[in-house]
């Protein structure tokens, strides 16, 4: 499909989210989704900028947010909790635990996306065996799903070069792969599902270098050649950012762990309308309008 022709399918279908009871929530609101990303919540002591222990306050902030606006959906999109510090199996376990007790009480469906720490001292199964995906097959650690006329594809970039999953820190977190199965699958889901999408994951895909996966560009292939991607929305780069490539926008969440207090926060809502996205950022997350 031409770009000219994605955008014309896009523009069209985004006109389609703005017809009555498509992509609404609960009366007349618009559809909209919470996000928020690196919690690395963990028994810690703060060390630099990175303060472990007041995630979990941070946390309940948002969801009581995202309850209050009535959100369609909460994701979470990577490093929801820390073993960095090669805590014991079960420590890892309870942190992780304790975070996803918060993150449920989120009144709607809840999605996680995985990251690299994830994984510094649990198996991936470990992992998925403790957090709940709202209706997704428990041992998935990429999917998708549908939320009124949009489709969302979630994405497990934690795979080395070889092939093998991050397992218990057996990974150096700068070598992020998407392998060429989990690729062919989403090239077939996008076709399927044929509907304007939102993709989530952890590594960034909109560049190279240490933070990004390194066969973004043939990720960002398979997206723009579907002709229905909107956005792609990541974390783990914990200041932040924005790109847009091929008409796709890539929004970078700031990191829930970084700064002291209720101040330091960071979660936005992301609502989808006619020919334009707009995320609404709260505490030190970036709002952002993002046209076309």
């Amino acid at each position: 499909m031409s770009h000219f022709t994605r955008r014309k399918f896009v523009l069209t279908s985004l006109a389609v989210l703005a017809s009555p009871g498509l992509a609404r929530g609960e009366g007349d609101r618009p559809l909209r989704f919470g996000i928020l990303t690196d919690a690395h919540y963990a028994d810690y002591d703060s060390r630099g900028s990175r303060h472990y222990r007041q995630s979990l306050a941070k946390m309940r902030e948002c969801v009581e947010r995202m309850n209050e606006e009535q959100v369609a959906l909460l994701a979470e999109l990577g490093d929801f909790n820390d073993g960095a510090r090669k805590p014991a199996e079960d420590d890892a376990l309870r942190s992780l635990g304790d975070i996803e007790a918060e993150f449920a009480r989120f009144a709607g469906p809840r999605y996680h996306a995985l990251g690299n720490h994830n994984m510094d001292a649990l198996s991936k199964p470990q992992v998925l065996a403790t957090i709940e995906n709202t209706g997704i097959d428990p041992e998935r650690s990429y999917y998708s799903f549908d939320c009124g006329a949009l489709h969302f594809v979630v994405l497990d970039p934690n795979f080395r070069g070889d092939g093998a999953a991050y397992d218990r820190g057996n990974f150096r977190w700068t070598d992020a792969n998407i392998p060429a199965g989990q690729i062919d699958w989403l090239r077939k889901d996008l076709a399927k599902a044929g509907k304007p999408t939102i993709v989530l994951l952890h590594q960034l895909l909109d560049g190279e270098g240490a933070q990004y996966v390194n066969n973004a560009a043939e990720v960002r292939k398979v997206l723009e050649a579907s002709g229905t991607t909107l956005a792609v929305f990541q974390g783990h780069h914990h200041g932040g950012g924005y790109s847009r490539i091929e008409g796709i926008h890539y929004y970078t969440l700031r990191a829930m762990v970084e700064g002291s207090g209720p101040e330091n926060n960071a979660y936005a809502i992301v609502e989808v309308g006619p020919g334009r996205i707009v995320v609404e950022g709260y505490r030190r997350a970036a709002g952002r309008t993002m046209e076309g």
